[in-house]
This record gives C-alpha cells, structure tokens and sequence, in this order.
C-alpha cells in the first residue's frame, strides 16, 4: 500500500534549487535511507514528505489515516517537562507497564533515567533519547528520523538498530552513520544535484551500484573514481554482511577492485611512523587520575606505540575524553609515571570549536599553518586538500564566522593535519560530516603515518581507520578487545559493566584478606605487572595475524588448498591466543 506519494515537487532557497523535478513514492513496508552532501537537500525532501514544509511546486498525497512519527535534528520539549510527560504523556500507570512494546522502550533508551526527571538541564545525549522514545512509544505505520544517532553513543545506536529492525514499520532515515544505513535500511536515495537518485540495498549496496553506474557511464572523474574504488576495497575486505543486501548484479563492480592493493600498507606506515617517532611514543606504569575526588583511572599501565591506530570505546563517564587529555597534557597523573616520547608532535581534535579565528578566511586559516604537506607519499597545497574536504572555488574564501557546524568542523580537522603532527587524536571527528566528506577523510588518514587514536559514535569510521579497539568499561582501565566493537557490545549486553579480566584485576585489587593469605613482595608484584604487559602485546600481535589472515584468505577465496592451509594457521593462531588469556586471567588473580 502506498503511504507517500510526491509528484513533481521543486523547493528553492535562493537562485540554486535543493529539489527540482522531484517525483516519487514511499510504500508501506520500506525502509529507506537518505544519503547526500551537508546542504544538498536532504532534510528539505523529508520535511515536505512529511508535510512539514511545503514544496513551491508540485503535490505531496497522503494515504488517509496515515500514522506517522518525525524525529527532527532538534529535541524540542515544551518548558517544564519531565521524562513522564514527554514519553507517556497523561497515561496511566497500569495502562503502559503492561506494553511490551513501551517497557521495551523505556528499558532500552531511559534505563538510567527516572520518569520524573526534568528535560531541562539535560545532556544532549539524554534530551536525543527522550525524543526518541517519545517517537517510539506510540504505534506508528511510518517513522521518519532525521539524524537519529546524533548525540548517541555506540551502545544506543547498536539498541536501536535492532529495535527498528524488529518492528514492523516503514521507515525514512537521514543519517550520515554509515554502519546503521547498512543495519535498517534496504533502499537509498541519494539527493544530487536537485534530483533523487534511487537504489537498492542499503549503504554497500549503494556504494557497489554507483560503481556499477560510474563504470557503464564512464562520467565520473578520475580521482572520484579512486576513491570510490577504495571504499568498496573496505567494503569487500569487512565482514560479509557487508555484501549480503545488494539486489542487483555485482560482477562488474567487483571487477574494479579484484586488483586494489590493502587500504593502508600497515608495515610501511608503522616503518615511517617509527621512523618519525622512535620505539616511544607513551607509556604509562601505574597511572592514576582523580577528579572530583572520584579515581577515573586507577593503577593503569598501557603501552601506545609508533603506527598503533586505536579506535577507543566505552561507556559514557568512562575516561575517553579525559585520556586523550591524559595524553595531551591538559590533565596530569595524581600518581604513577607516564613517559611521552621525546620526538612526539601531538595534535588533538576536540569537541569544541572555539579556537578558530571567526573573521579569517578559511583558506587563510589553514595557511598560516603551513602551505603545503606531505601525506604518504604526495604533497598537497592548503587549496587542493582544502577542495578534497569540500571547500570548493569562491567557498576557501568565506569567513570562518560564516561557515556551517560542519564545514567549522573539516576546516579543524586540517588544520590539524597541515601542522604534520606524528600523533593524532581526534574526538568524535565525524561529528556534522556528510558521507561524503567522511570518505574523503578516510582516505587522507589512509596514508597519514603517525599514531592514531580515535573516539567515535561512528562504528564504521571507527573500523574503517583503525587497526584495533580498546575499551574504558568504567573499571579505570584500558581493555583490549579482539572481537572489536561486536565484543564490546557483547560484553555490556551481559551486564557487566566491566570486563571479566579487569574485573578480575579489580577483585584482586580489592581483596585484603586474600592478599594476606597470599603475601607476596613488591618486587614479585613488579614482575607480575611486567609479565601481564608481556602477555598483553602478545595478544595484540596475535590479533594482528589473525587480522592479516582474514585479508589472506578474502585474497584466496577461490584457491580451495590455499584456503584449507590460511584455515589452519588461523584455527592455530586461535588456539594459541585462548592459551595466553588464559595464562592472562591466570595471573591477573595474583595480582595486587
């Protein structure tokens, strides 16, 4: 049945039209996913489907008794509202405890939050999953969400993913997270040029068809091209879900990337990273940080090396922004000693925007960083990096004042980049980027050596740009995670809030009487840290076989003996990395 059906819309904001011509319908059952570039139209095609912005031409038709729910970019409560008011309205008690579908809600997005809590003076995060439940709550036969995952971090994006998959409802999505297009969605249209450009499949599926597309028609410029060949290199070397949704046949866009070299030379940039760095970048020997009074990390020793390229998760409240501030310096140890590599340039991408000169020009501010780089093995001008992050022609001299939250937000991150630092944090980076812009970064840092550390809500940034993933679960450690972002999910989804080893490094840590049964000297104590680090950077070695391994046998799929032997040194290498967490977990006991 036909939900939406628009014929020949157009809409205009000055003489450039956002849509033009525009016709198409959205059926009971869809679930489709908006994809564009910031400006280019997207928010303006859903606000007029859901009839919340007239077109200038055209006609917008409505099934009759048509249930829909909006979720816009801003969370909007009206003054003096709780949680209660907002999500249950004057319900009574009885009538919603015993639905499902609302205790569901309520559990999965507002666990932490009483019902009588006020929205005022509520984190963003909070205030973007209140709305969220007071969308979810109501039976609906269409949600429309515009950004859903701002402000949300990877746990609730990963409940909701699978909260819309199990309703049956159609759904129009806005979203530059390209990991939940691929998990809701199995349309996409693309807002280009003033048209709608439709596809089948979600986000891979988009990416292998535009391809196809490019390949047939030969129109897309060469370096458009490389990078969408490279993005589909990503794709096809990920997990095979990745592949399973496109509709379409996929031959021919396999074919331009049946060649394509590994995303990053991980050896070459760890060697040019060394090379830049030495054998120390950080080291932290029994580090504590308190704040407040409260300890946000406790005795932590960790290890960042040359090349590492971290992708860091955790609960919030955890740490993350304040071990990047460990790091940098802003935030000292309260004890414990920290070494910093004499050689390290360090730069940080924070979540503020407060540093940029609002009356420069944008070409202006990156130059007086520096002119030009060198990033891998090309040099790049201020001007042509500037225009591979979206700053084209007349727009690099625009004053920074006048510039959107997310172009304020490319223009930071080159900055940073300009200055050729050889460690790079970078703090919810994605924040504001379209897709697109996203894909363009994603390259730059493919071939930038240094030492990477980045904290995101943007799961598949986060696996496209790292090598592995570490996890602040709240125990004031630093956990790594072999499995990545699927073992930290799984981990919470249990619910522990901490990791069993740092759990058991906590319980030991924690038990005087069992340290005075088992007595042991400080010297002993040393060596068994020396040891649990030991064991550590061998797991971590083991990941990264593992890893090279799944490229290997991806590079072999149709080599059967190949495969029979990659399989085997897999299974081994398996074998061998449960033997040392379990000598991990064995020793962490005796611990102090």
């Amino acid at each position: 049945m036909n939900l939406i059906n628009v014929e020949n819309i157009s809409k205009s904001y000055g003489p450039s039209p956002l849509l033009s011509g525009v016709s198409l319908g959205l059926d009971e059952g869809d679930r489709i996913g908006v994809v564009g570039r910031n400006g280019g139209g997207k928010s303006t095609l859903v606000a007029i489907l859901a009839r919340r912005l007239g077109p200038d031409d055209g006609r917008v038709t409505h099934t009759g008794g048509l249930r829909m729910g909006y979720l816009t970019q801003r969370d909007d409560f009206p003054d003096g509202a709780t949680v209660r008011s907002v999500v249950l309205g004057d319900r009574p008690e009885h009538e919603w405890a015993g639905d499902t579908r609302v205790r569901e809600v309520l559990s999965g997005l507002l666990s932490d939050l009483s019902l009588d809590s006020p929205i005022a003076g509520m984190s963003g995060g909070e205030r973007r999953r209140t709305a969220l439940a007071r969308l979810l709550v109501p039976e609906s036969d269409l949600l429309v969400l515009d950004e859903p995952t701002n402000h949300l971090d990877i746990e609730a994006i990963d409940w909701l993913a699978r909260h819309l998959k199990a309703r049956r409802v159609a759904l129009l999505v806005v979203t530059h997270d390209r990991w939940f297009l691929d998990e809701v969605t199995d349309r996409t249209w693309e807002v280009v040029d003033g048209k709608v450009e439709r596809y089948e499949g979600g986000y891979s599926a988009f990416v292998l068809a535009k391809a196809e597309r490019s390949r047939i028609s030969a129109a897309t410029e060469a370096k458009r091209q490389n990078l969408l060949r490279k993005e589909l290199a990503w794709l096809r070397r990920g997990p095979q879900a990745r592949t399973s949704k496109p509709k379409f046949r996929v031959d021919a866009a396999q074919a331009l990337i049946a060649d394509e070299p590994p995303l990053r030379d991980s050896v070459e940039l760890t060697q040019f990273a060394t090379a830049r760095l030495g054998k120390t970048v950080f080291d932290l020997e029994d580090v504590t940080v308190t704040i407040g009074g409260n300890d946000i990390f406790e005795r932590l020793t960790w290890q960042l090396g040359p090349g590492d390229r971290l992708g860091l998760v955790g609960v919030n409240g955890s740490g993350k922004s304040t071990l990047l501030r460990l790091l940098d310096g802003e935030v000292h140890p309260t004890s414990g000693r920290m070494v910093r590599g004499k050689t390290v340039q360090l730069a940080h991408l924070s979540q503020n925007l407060d540093e940029l000169d609002p009356d420069r020009r944008v070409l202006e501010s990156v130059e007086e960083i520096k002119r030009r780089i060198t990033v891998g093995k090309r040099e790049w001008t201020a001007s042509q990096l500037l225009e591979r992050l979206g700053f084209r022609g007349d727009r690099q001299w625009t004053p920074v004042g006048d510039l959107s939250g997310g172009e304020r937000r490319r223009l930071q991150v080159l900055r940073l980049l300009m200055g050729e630092p050889n460690v790079l944090l970078l703090d919810e980076p994605t924040n504001d980027l379209d897709i697109e812009t996203l894909t363009e970064l994603e390259d730059i840092l493919d071939g930038w050596p240094g030492t990477l550390v980045v904290v995101s809500h943007d799961r598949y940034f986060l696996e496209r740009v790292t090598d592995r993933v570490v996890a602040l679960l709240g125990n004031g450690k630093v956990s790594f995670l072999p499995g990545g972002v699927d073992e930290y999910l799984g981990r919470r989804a249990s619910g522990q809030a901490t990791t069993k080893t740092a759990e058991a490094v906590r319980a030991a840590a924690q038990a005087p009487q069992a340290a005075a049964a088992k007595p042991k000297s400080s010297g002993q104590d040393w060596k068994a840290r020396k040891e649990l680090d030991r064991l550590e950077r061998r797991l971590e070695k083991l990941a990264k076989q593992q890893a090279a391994l799944h490229e290997q046998l991806a590079a072999h799929a149709t080599d059967y003996g190949r495969l029979q032997e990659l399989d085997a040194e897999l299974k081994a290498l398996q074998a061998e990395a449960a033997e040392v967490e379990e000598e991990w977990l064995m020793l962490a006991e005796d611990v102090e």
